[in-house]
């Protein structure tokens, strides 16, 4: 939801799209800076989207829905940095927001099994700090508890018998 707040040099941004074609929907996000931006920021934005590949490179038919999970949070701290658990990626299709619900974090082997056909928005949420996120007055502008920055990513993506296929994927 937009604000009146004025963009400055070193913030970064999040851009959440979500469309509809024909009777499906995609979901897709970036982060952004304003440069020029500290070096944490254009490290967490990097890990960030990184992590996003390592879940979509983990949605293969065989896995389970917690080896996505697992793949983003392992890099995430990897790197020093934490997984938002408040929010989640999610199935997508007819509706926006379907089951099931794809955390990023977890341990691995766990969950439904993916199957071809499946259709997932993978959404990565990566705080600079802690985990916790808090929402504003607003009702809709998310930040985190310790005034760390926050970077977010997603694609939706198929699982298909050749690999994942990223949908939004411009």
């Amino acid at each position: 939801m937009p604000t009146s707040r004025e963009l400055v040099e070193g913030d970064i941004l999040s851009l959440d799209f979500g469309v509809v074609y024909g009777n499906f929907y995609g979901d897709s996000a970036i982060t952004v800076p304003v440069l020029p931006v500290s070096d944490v920021a254009t490290r967490l934005v990097k890990v960030t989207e990184e992590s996003l590949q390592k879940g979509i490179e983990a949605a293969v038919v065989g896995n389970r829905l917690s080896d996505i999970s697992h793949a983003v949070q392992s890099h995430v701290e990897k790197h020093g940095f934490s997984v938002v658990r408040e929010f989640v990626g999610h199935g997508i299709g007819k509706n926006l927001h379907e089951s099931p619900q794809v955390p990023n974090f977890g341990e691995p082997g766990r969950g439904v099994k993916l199957k071809a056909g499946m259709v997932l928005a993978i959404e990565p949420m990566v705080n600079e700090k802690g985990h916790r996120v808090k929402i504003l007055d607003d009702g809709w502008t998310a930040v985190t508890c310790d005034d760390g920055l926050s970077a977010h990513f997603e694609h939706t993506v198929a699982i298909t018998d050749n690999g994942p296929e990223i949908l939004t994927k411009l």
